[in-house]
């Protein structure tokens, strides 16, 4: 197997029997977390989830063992579990993840498996290279909030370090509905400054703009034809969010940058073709857009067709 120590070559029949029966999952009160440690205490597994504090009343899940600590100095009771482990899982922000990685893998026996959730990967995968050599490594970016569920959804695949492990993530993921993309941690960032960075950027600014107009919500909201309504749906979702969450994708993607100057340059854009009173140059800034969607524009369409459809009208007036 290429880039694999050779300890981890082994025929397929020995792989299959590489199974995941005892896990960690740290971050385990956070949404992402708990997705992870329901499935995999659902497929049959012993999950420990470890966090700073205490699950809420009433949210732990079934069959599954909580211990309160911090995974970047795990104390001696949960660094003897993740010495057991098949899987280490971090479900932290990038900076509690970068921070866990030596004291985790010191922890983790060889052969075991690594495996993050970061929006980012570039820096995670260079410490994980670095920290991490003697086990197996995937750095996973589930490309939904855990809400919706994983069935039918796309998640991201960076592999770090394959072996036995690794395929029978990979397979669990596919089991329980996820649609696996392999991808690089480099080409991952660079198209999540396009899917992520460019777009909640987009939205933020839609709701700075919102405020700068002093615009009154429940007037919005009476008013709001379905576009608008969508923009406002999605600004409430991402206000609504962690805000780590946000603060990673803006701030840790080398690729960042570059895709806030291209949504600036698109507003400026805009901004000249308005206020040049040239309805042949605004028409033909719209034919460019039309090139970029290629064959898939009328397939788009139809999506929004269908989400504008379907979608319910915007709550009355004070939340009514």
């Amino acid at each position: 197997m290429k880039g694999v120590p050779a300890d981890y070559a082994r025929s397929r029949e020995e792989a299959s029997r590489e199974e995941i029966t005892r896990c960690v999952v740290a971050g385990g009160n956070g949404q992402v977390a708990r997705m992870f440690a329901s499935l995999l205490a659902g497929s049959g597994a012993r999950v420990t989830s470890v966090d700073v504090d205490a699950p809420p009343a009433g949210e732990r899940i079934p069959r599954v063992r909580y211990e309160r600590a911090d995974i970047t100095a795990p104390p001696e009771r949960v660094s003897r579990e993740i010495g057991k482990s098949d899987l280490v899982l971090l479900a932290v922000p990038e900076r509690a993840a970068l921070a866990a990685v030596g004291p985790v893998a010191r922890s983790m026996r060889r052969g075991a498996l690594l495996v993050d959730t970061l929006s980012v990967k570039s820096r995670i995968a260079a410490s994980v290279r670095k920290e991490a050599p003697s086990v197996e490594a995937l750095s996973l970016d589930p490309m939904f909030h855990p809400s919706l569920g994983m069935a039918g959804r796309p998640i991201a695949v960076s592999i770090l370090a394959d072996g036995p492990r690794a395929q029978t993530m990979r397979r669990l993921l596919s089991s329980w509905g996820g649609r696996v993309v392999p991808i690089g941690p480099e080409e991952h960032d660079r198209l999540a400054s396009a899917m992520q960075v460019a777009t909640h950027g987009a939205v933020l600014a839609f709701g700075y703009a919102l405020r700068e107009l002093e615009a009154d919500i429940d007037d919005l909201c009476a008013l709001a034809p379905p576009p608008h309504l969508a923009m406002l749906a999605v600004l409430a979702r991402i206000a609504s969010g962690a805000p780590e969450v946000y603060w990673d994708i803006q701030s840790a993607n080398p690729e960042a940058p570059a895709a806030r100057a291209a949504l600036l340059d698109g507003v400026r854009r805009l901004a000249a073709l308005a206020d040049g009173d040239d309805e042949d140059a605004f028409g033909a800034s719209l034919d460019e857009v039309r090139s970029l969607l290629g064959d898939k524009r009328a397939g788009l369409a139809d999506v929004c067709a269908r989400m504008f459809k379907g979608m319910p009208p915007a709550p009355g007036r004070n939340g009514d």
